[in-house]
């Protein structure tokens, strides 16, 4: 059985020959170590400093070959998420570069203060003293004119996809409405949903609009599917009401699951987090596969298949924190935990909850590879 069969027979609900293995995102240090070199793929915190310097070039060219060493090294994927994996932004992109004040400290113009943080790795805005911006219902066209888009945010992209086996199962690139619209970012977002639901409803349909228009001009890059992500849970339950959901953001995932699946691609979501509260909501829209099943939330791959009535497959199984924090043998007790549970029935793909995130232990990486080896047959 091929890795596209493979996939496709778990996303139907029957048992194949194995369980597939996906993957949402692995980032620098773990593909750094399978490929013997230090890598750019997800390193978050040399990316920015790229842009900054105007090396995208660079960046592209040392990404596709990075990619490419690391699934030949790493044969053992039934689904890759490719456009996850290797976005990059057009050709000549240089955005202005902030003022270095301090060690791993820079300043930009409007004096947001940016700070590299070495636990995450990324370099992220730790003071804003700009006011929140004041969103007006003009700010949300319902008759948008997207600008046609640029070939070159694919470079690296097609680059690494011709060097793919053809049995495996891709995500790739489409075009798709923002399914959860944070005006000004995640706090000041949630107050605007609160304060002026209206307008998120207004932001929402104009970003349906915008999806519409750029799908006219979407063509088929080899994908089998596509992913969208959208972190509606805590631990312990959704960010919004049921209700505010059905009302702001499921009409945005339905739009999103019905133009994938009117061309023929499979629909994949992500979400950390509790969800339970909205599972119903989104097993109706039409979902075949929910990703970034957080454990520590009470979400596994085989929840999904229960309360969503068998509509829904899971992917995931292997908890981010046990992979990040636990031992070798904590690892492989949780891979054999979920293989129990999730595996039967078939309706399960096994992941990372969210991703292999920085900082996960390189020893414990190979020992859930070796684990789910072992045990993955039918």
């Amino acid at each position: 059985m091929t890795s596209i069969e493979r996939v496709k027979t778990a996303l139907a609900f029957q048992e194949s020959d194995r369980v597939p293995l996906a993957h949402f995102a692995i980032d620098c240090d773990t593909i750094g170590r399978v490929i013997g070199r230090r890598s750019i793929v997800r390193d978050k915190a040399a990316l920015t400093l790229a842009w900054w310097d105007g090396r995208r070039d660079e960046v592209v060219e040392q990404m596709a070959a990075d990619l490419i060493d690391f699934y030949r090294a790493l044969d053992v994927y039934d689904l890759i998420p490719l456009w996850k994996m290797a976005q990059v932004p057009p050709k000549g992109y240089h955005p202005t570069a902030p003022r270095k004040i301090a060690e791993d400290t820079w300043e930009d113009a409007s004096g947001r203060i940016y700070r590299f943080s070495e636990a995450s790795n990324e370099i992220t805005v730790v003071r804003d003293p700009n006011p929140p911006r004041e969103w007006r219902e003009e700010d949300f066209p319902l008759d948008p004119e997207p600008a046609p888009e640029d070939e070159s945010i694919y470079e690296a992209y097609d680059a690494v996809l011709a060097t793919l086996p053809a049995d495996k199962y891709i995500l790739g690139p489409f075009p798709m409405a923002n399914e959860q619209v944070l005006l000004g970012g995640y706090e000041q977002g949630m107050l605007e949903i609160a304060m002026h639901p209206e307008l998120v409803e207004r932001a929402v349909q104009s970003s349906i609009a915008r999806a519409r228009v750029q799908q006219e001009r979407w063509r088929p890059r080899g994908a089998h599917g596509v992913i969208n992500g959208a972190d509606w849970g805590h631990t312990t339950g959704t960010f919004v009401s049921p209700a505010t959901f059905g009302r702001l953001f499921a009409p945005a995932v339905q739009f999103n699951v019905q133009a994938a699946h009117a061309v023929g691609l499979d629909f994949f979501q992500h979400s950390c987090g509790n969800f339970k509260p909205i599972i119903d909501q989104l097993a109706d829209a039409g979902i075949d596969c929910m990703q970034s099943l957080q454990e520590s939330a009470g979400m596994s791959p085989a929840v999904v298949k229960e309360l969503s009535g068998g509509h829904m497959a899971g992917w995931g199984g292997m908890d981010v924190g046990v992979l990040v924090g636990g031992t070798p043998e904590e690892v492989r007790a949780a891979v054999r935990t979920s293989m129990e549970r999730d595996k039967p029935g078939g309706g399960f793909l096994m992941g990372a909850g969210n991703s292999v995130a920085f900082g996960t232990p390189y020893d414990n990486f190979m020992a859930w590879l070796d684990e789910f080896e072992r045990l993955r047959d039918y």
